[in-house]
């Protein structure tokens, strides 16, 4: 056995580090060494500040998690890695794994995904990110030449931005709130506007902000009988939408996307490791690396959850460092 170092949320609000044994892969299992994890932003703070609802606990499970909502809790999904055990062809490979923040670990071999030669391991953190972008879009159905905007210029938005930009004749619009993420925008080649200036008849508005204004402002703006596609979860937070204005005479809809199962337009030909591995091809593309603003050692994790909880910040994607663990 070799011993690992894990992040854990001890209480809400409150996360430390453990360490604890790793086991030696069995037959069809690898034993990986993290180089970098990723914070799911959205997802993780709620899960930090004890917000996922009762209802939910066992649906919000992370794959590899480890105790239960509240707390204590290991939870994650964005991990990056290099096999150092395990089947000849995975052997030395770096790998994506749906795996929580922690310095080494073993799992089947099939629950890892190798990363395309040459592509940077900090970059493939952003798989998980790609792959939920491939599932709003799936559910939205964009068309050529639409005018999409994306509300919400975080890690899932800018990677619905970057891909839906691909569409041959779109027009796509990044909203935030923070200025800075304007050169973000023009990085990732798609147009941004602060929410007062946010463009109108839109044909599709996604939201990603996680917040009760980004969707009414998605339903401010979206055509006549358009769609909005919410992909923010909001935990326990309420949120409270203006149904008795023009919702009705307007004929809108909003359709929710979550990347736990593959949307039912394509489930009877993907699976979601396909999804996975369409999402770590798409990473090819370099613009991502502008979704990296930001890393830290695994040391100062417990900190860093704690302040990304608590205060928006410039981050888009903070990866952590475990090199050196």
């Amino acid at each position: 056995m070799i011993e690992s170092t894990a992040f854990w949320v001890e209480e809400p609000g409150r996360g430390a580090l453990r360490r604890r044994p790793v086991a030696a892969p069995a037959e069809g299992e690898v034993l990986v060494r993290t180089l970098y994890t990723a914070v799911s932003r959205g997802t993780e703070s709620t899960v930090f500040r004890g917000g996922v609802p009762g209802s939910e606990h066992e649906r919000m499970r992370a794959p590899f998690q480890e105790g239960a909502f509240p707390a204590p809790v290991k939870y994650g999904y964005l991990n990056v890695g290099v096999v150092e055990e395990g089947p000849a062809d995975l052997a030395g490979r770096t790998v994506f794994t749906l795996f929580p923040h922690q310095s080494a670990f073993t799992v089947p071999a099939t629950a890892v995904v190798p990363v395309p030669e040459g592509m940077p391991a900090r970059r493939a953190v952003l798989a998980g990110a790609v792959e939920t972008a491939i599932t709003v879009l799936w559910d939205a159905s964009p068309l050529l030449g639409d005018r999409i905007t994306v509300v919400g210029a975080g890690m899932i938005g800018c990677c619905v931005a970057r891909l839906a930009r691909g569409i041959p004749g779109v027009d796509v619009t990044l909203v935030d709130t923070t200025s800075s993420r304007k050169s973000v925008a023009d990085a990732l080649g798609v147009g941004f506007a602060s929410p007062a200036d946010a463009p109108r008849d839109r044909d599709l508005v996604v939201n990603t902000s996680g917040s009760e204004a980004g969707l009414r402002l998605a339903l401010e703006t979206v055509v006549t009988e358009g769609e909005v596609i919410e992909a923010s979860w909001y935990g326990d937070r309420p949120v409270t939408l203006p149904l008795g204005a023009d919702f009705h005479s307007r004929r809108l809809t909003i359709r929710s996307s979550q990347v736990g199962a593959v949307p039912p337009r394509r489930r009877d030909r993907r699976t979601t490791a396909d999804r996975l591995a369409l999402g770590l091809d798409l990473l090819r593309d370099p613009a991502f690396d502008a979704l990296l603003t930001g890393t830290s050692t695994w040391r100062e994790l417990p900190g860093v959850m704690a302040r990304l909880a608590s205060a928006p910040g410039a981050d888009i994607c903070r990866t952590i460092d475990w090199r050196d663990a």
